[in-house]
């Protein structure tokens, strides 16, 4: 017989969460029934998303229920299989993560090509991280050759890949805030043109000193005050590609809006949010692009890794704090 551990979260956090929210379950782990795998995952993700569906609120995804395994992204191997479309061996991306090991229906697993790129980056350059920074610069802020774009919590996971591909695709400027002077100097080393800590002084100031000619795109990935700086340097017809509020996850009163929405209208802005769920058509193209980019080595990213599923839970927190360089993930060692 095979046990696993896998993560349930036991309460409800109220603001930041505390590792007593979460408990490390041992379960008996079941054959793979027909048109099942039974798949030992190899990388577990975390991702800032996971915070709000802690909450028992209504959202774009359903909240997480209360003493049942958590869920995210994770890649792993087939190591027994009740159906014909998924051989032993096989590595497959899928949902069922914070657990060592995943007995699901075939037909929720992608397989994934590891001579292209190691099995952790598609869970983040060629994962769903890579996949939201893609669509949020191409498809919904539509950026263009020749702008100047902003990145908020450039340093992160989608954020660095939103700047790789803001340059690819022929920006003037690439901006990029992050939270330590560590991130500030790899944002260089990753080819944005400017960069800055957003601890030192108003982010408003920074950004002004960074694009004194102000900026044609801006992807959010924070909210609250880098917004509102966003919106106060846009130039008109300017687009905002709202991907995430970080900033604001773990607030126990309702952040006030952006001071100075009223410029939007003005300056004839575009502010759209969007959920990567609603872009499966594009994910195929995304693949071929940025797998191709990456063979050329024309785009780079990092991985910060924990190791053992005992850690899952300070490394979501770590990705709350910022301790992160590109994609947080956990390094997953259940016996074969």
């Amino acid at each position: 017989d095979r046990t696993g551990r896998q993560v349930h979260l036991v309460s409800r956090p109220d603001g930041w969460p505390r590792p007593s929210d979460f408990a490390l379950v041992k379960v008996d782990v079941p054959e793979p029934a027909d048109g099942q795998v039974l798949v030992r995952n190899r990388f577990l993700s975390v991702d800032p998303y996971m915070r709000p569906k802690m909450n028992d609120v209504r959202s774009y995804t359903p909240p997480y229920e209360l003493n049942a395994p958590m869920d995210g992204p994770a890649v792993g191997e087939v190591i027994a299989s009740g159906s014909p479309e998924r051989a032993v061996g096989e590595v497959v991306v899928h949902q069922a993560g914070w657990r060592e090991y995943a007995v699901l229906d075939a037909a929720r697993t992608r397989p994934v090509d590891v001579t292209v790129a190691p099995a952790s980056a598609y869970l983040g350059v060629l994962g769903l991280t890579g996949f939201t920074a893609w669509v949020g610069m191409v498809d919904i802020a539509a950026q263009q050759a020749g702008e100047t774009v902003f990145v908020s919590g450039a340093a992160g996971a989608v954020g660095s890949v939103a700047g790789q591909i803001a340059k690819l695709r022929g920006a003037a400027r690439v901006v990029g805030s992050a939270g330590s002077a560590a991130k500030v100097a790899r944002l260089h080393e990753l080819g944005f043109d400017a960069a800055f800590d957003y601890h030192d002084g108003p982010v408003r100031r920074r950004l002004a000193e960074a694009a004194p000619d102000g900026i044609d795109v801006y992807f959010d990935n924070v909210g609250g005050e880098h917004l509102e700086a966003a919106i106060a340097a846009m130039k008109p017809f300017g687009r905002v590609a709202m991907c995430g509020s970080i900033s604001s996850y773990n607030a126990t009163e309702p952040p006030p809006g952006p001071r100075n929405l009223a410029l939007a209208v003005g300056k004839q802005l575009t502010l759209r949010g969007f959920i990567i769920g609603s872009h499966r058509h594009r994910h195929d193209e995304f693949v071929a692009q940025v797998a191709g980019w990456l063979r050329e080595g024309a785009i780079r990213y990092e991985e910060t890794v924990l190791d053992g599923i005992e850690n899952m839970v300070e490394a979501f927190l770590g990705v709350l704090r910022g301790d992160n360089t590109g994609k947080m993930l956990v390094r997953s060692t259940p016996p074969a």
